[in-house]
């Protein structure tokens, strides 16, 4: 289930940039209550990107921004409660780690779902229904 961190080049305090993709996945994990799964939490991946400050633009205009993609199964984050959560602490964790300068406003979190059966594991497509009962 990959996470993609865009961020625009200074938004992070130097150094930063791993704690957040942890600080991020853990709260995935916490706030779909699958803390420590041992089939779920290594098929968690995250990719960084890292954007010099003339490549994100708001509105046309340069700006800097954060972007946090989930690319997920279609049950992940279909619990209004699990987005609100989430979305609040991924926000949260973003803002504490640019040393409370990043704007809020341009903080993004979304999520993509997958077609049921259009995932894997282990090179192996898998169904919702297979996914829910590996991660059980």
């Amino acid at each position: 289930m990959p996470l993609t961190l865009t961020i625009t080049e200074g938004v992070l305090i130097k150094g930063r940039e791993a704690q957040a993709i942890q600080q991020l996945t853990d709260a995935m994990l916490e706030s779909h209550g699958l803390t420590g799964n041992e089939v779920l939490t290594p098929n968690i991946t995250a990719n960084l990107h890292i954007l010099d400050k003339k490549q994100t633009f708001s509105g046309g205009k340069p700006f800097s921004g954060v972007w946090v993609e989930w690319k997920v199964p279609s049950f992940s984050f279909s619990d209004r409660e699990v987005q609100l959560q989430y979305f609040k602490k991924a926000t949260d964790i973003i803002e504490k780690l640019s040393g409370y300068s990043q704007a809020r406003d341009n903080i993004y979190v979304n999520v993509v779902h997958a077609v049921d059966g259009a995932w894997n594991f282990d090179g192996q497509a898998m169904t919702n229904e297979q996914i829910i009962q590996a991660i059980s």
